[in-house]
C-alpha cells in the first residue's frame, strides 16, 4: 500500500469521482483507477461503486478514510515542507482574497514569500468563489472570513478583526440624538451585499433589529468607507479598515450597547495542493506573515 495510492484513494473519497480527483493529483484517469484497483485487490474489498455519474464509497472506503485521511494529510504536508525548506523553490503560487482584504492588509505583507523565490499572482474574489477556486485548483491558497465546511478544503486560524460601527461626525451626532435602534432604523446604511453580513453580526451581537434594506451596496469595503466619509450614512466595518479614519476623526465610532463583536481570518487550501512543495512553502510564509496581525 504506497503512498501514491493512498493519496489516490483519498482524493476519489472526498470528490466522489475518478476524473476529478485525477486532474487534481496531476495524472491521467487511467492511472488514477490503476491505483485504486491496486488498492482493493490489497485490501480484498472493492472501495467505490462505479455509477454514470461518478463513484460511490463502499462501508470498507468509509472505514479506511476516516483511518488514514487525516495523518495522510499531516504526512503530506510535512514532506512538502521539508522538501521545500530542503531547496531554493520557484514557480508561480495563486492567492485570492476578498478585494478589500487583499489590498489593506495581505499585499503589504507578501514580502517573505518573494524572498523565498516564488512569483505570485493575486485574485479577487469573495467566500464562495474563492472555494470554487481553490477546489477547481485555479488558486492554491485563500483568505476568508469563513471556516470552510467542504472536507476537501484545509484551514488555518490566522487572526480575527473587531467590527466597528462608524459614521462620519455629523452622522454619528444625528444617531446620537435618537434611541440607537431608531436611529439606525431611520438614518440610511451601506453594506457589502443585501445580505450585509459585516452589519447583520454587529446588529445580532448587539440585539438590533433592523428592518431596512442598505441603502448602498459594494462588494469592496474600500468604497463603503469612502461613502461613510462623504456622510452616507452609517455601517459596520473592521477596526483595521477604519483605524486611521478614526483617528483622525474623519469617521466616529458608534458605541456599542452590547459588544464589539470579532470576525475570524482563515487561511484556507485544497488538501491536494499541497503535493506542490511550493504550495506549501507559501503556505507557512504567509501563514507566518499574517498570523495575529488580523
Amino acid at each position: 500500500m504506497s503512498l501514491v495510492q493512498m493519496r489516490t484513494f483519498i482524493e476519489v473519497y472526498r470528490r466522489r469521482s475518478l476524473s476529478d480527483a485525477a486532474r487534481a493529483l496531476g495524472i491521467t484517469q487511467p492511472a488514477a483507477s490503476q491505483h485504486v484497483a491496486s488498492l482493493e485487490a490489497q485490501v480484498g474489498h472493492p472501495l467505490f461503486d462505479r455509477h454514470s455519474r461518478g463513484v460511490r464509497p463502499t462501508a470498507m472506503a468509509d472505514d479506511l478514510a476516516a483511518a488514514i485521511g487525516d495523518s495522510l494529510d499531516v504526512a503530506q504536508a510535512a514532506l512538502s515542507s521539508a522538501r521545500a525548506r530542503s531547496a531554493r523553490i520557484s514557480g508561480t503560487v495563486h492567492i485570492a482574497a476578498p478585494s478589500d482584504l487583499l489590498g489593506e492588509m495581505i499585499a503589504p505583507r507578501l514580502g517573505p514569500l518573494l524572498e523565498t523565490g516564488l512569483d505570485l499572482r493575486l485574485h479577487i474574489g469573495g467566500r464562495d468563489m474563492l472555494y470554487a477556486m481553490l477546489l477547481d485548483d485555479k488558486v492554491h491558497l485563500g483568505i476568508t472570513a469563513s471556516q470552510p465546511e467542504d472536507g476537501r478544503l484545509a484551514f488555518k486560524v490566522l487572526g480575527g478583526e473587531d467590527l466597528r460601527a462608524v459614521a462620519a461626525p455629523i452622522m454619528a451626532e444625528r444617531i446620537a440624538q435618537m434611541p440607537l435602534g431608531e436611529a439606525l432604523n431611520t438614518i440610511p446604511h451601506l453594506a457589502y451585499d443585501l445580505d450585509r453580513p459585516l452589519v447583520r453580526h454587529w446588529l445580532e451581537a448587539n440585539h438590533i433589529h433592523v428592518t431596512r434594506l442598505p441603502s448602498v451596496t459594494a462588494p469592496d469595503l474600500r468604497v463603503l468607507r469612502s461613502g461613510l466619509c462623504a456622510g452616507l450614512g452609517w455601517s459596520v466595518l473592521p477596526g483595521y479598515l477604519t483605524r486611521s479614519e478614526r483617528a483622525a476623526r474623519t469617521l466616529v465610532e458608534i458605541p456599542a450597547p452590547v459588544m464589539v463583536p470579532r470576525n475570524t481570518f482563515y487561511l484556507v487550501w485544497a488538501r491536494a495542493s499541497l503535493r506542490h512543495p511550493r504550495v506549501a512553502l507559501a503556505r507557512d510564509a504567509l501563514a507566518q506573515a499574517l498570523c495575529g496581525d488580523a
